[in-house]
């Protein structure tokens, strides 16, 4: 499996060159940018034009954008309407956030990249029927709008309870939108387990996130290095590699005081899950 690592781990830090020369530096071919607008600023034509320029020679691939889960630069703290979801109750609601998540998508107008990791809902939003005709009609026209411009959607296993392994596969079967998955190895821990929700994402998985936590909270901790980390990687490894090179290997980490180098961290965490 390639090494991945998600720029979510910079998510304080503006993304610029620097940084991924860094990533590449490390031995990592593969990079996900993740589109939080305080970081990385799909809106911002000189954003996007400086990274475009640099990954035209560069050996490093971005190999997938995390869509955007608040319009806003600051988590969400501007109030409720800065939360991007497609399960959105009010249509025009839904439409803006739809129009915000094409706005990420057109980025790959400049800089290419293969995959777009999708939410459906927000952390703990409970089941509805009309959630999944609203994420259904949401995502019918994103695929097509991404499929226009070389990328793929990817729906990622969530802790809610419309993105379990289970719902998630319901969704493809009522919807027969047959999109591929995004496996979180973080999430599938607090939820129904690693092994269990892996077994059955297996087929459709394209990318991964990988990372550890209690059991309970979705702290995105660092596998191996983490004392409070719940995950057993021995057996997690064995469950990835018996997929061959499907996917990559990608951290998806959050910055902590204890890793005050996180790219080093990232390479000595691809080092530690390999040596397995």
């Amino acid at each position: 499996m390639n090494r991945a690592l998600s720029t979510h781990v910079l998510v304080s830090h503006r993304l610029n060159t620097v940084w991924l020369e860094r990533i590449h530096s490390s031995g990592i071919p593969l990079v996900e940018i993740f589109c939080a607008r305080q970081h990385f600023d799909y809106r911002d034509r000189s954003q996007v034009n400086e990274l475009g320029y640099w990954f035209r020679d560069a050996q490093l691939q971005c190999h997938s954008l995390h869509a955007p889960m608040y319009n806003d630069d600051c988590w969400g703290r501007t109030g409720p309407s800065s939360v991007i979801s497609i399960t959105e109750r009010s249509k025009p609601r839904r439409l803006e956030c739809v129009d915000e998540i094409k706005r990420a998508i057109e980025v790959a107008e400049k800089i290419p990249f293969r995959y777009l990791i999708q939410h459906i809902g927000v952390a703990g939003e409970e089941y509805d029927d009309f959630k999944v005709e609203a994420a259904f009609t949401a995502l019918e026209d994103l695929s097509l709008f991404a499929k226009n411009r070389g990328v793929e959607i990817l729906l990622e296993n969530i802790p809610n309870r419309l993105s379990s392994a289970e719902r998630l596969i319901s969704f493809n079967e009522i919807t027969h939108l047959n999109l591929h998955f995004c496996f979180d190895s973080g999430h599938a821990n607090i939820m129904e387990g690693v092994e269990t929700a892996f077994t059955l994402m297996q087929d459709r998985i394209r990318s991964t996130h990988i990372h550890d936590n209690n059991g309970k909270d979705d702290h995105h901790l660092f596998p191996t290095l983490a004392a409070a980390g719940t995950v057993d990687w021995k057996r997690a490894l064995g469950l990835l590699r018996s997929r061959g090179s499907q996917f990559p290997l990608l951290l998806e980490l959050k910055e902590s005081p204890d890793f005050p180098q996180p790219i080093d961290s990232a390479r000595e965490i691809f080092t530690n899950l390999e040596s397995l």
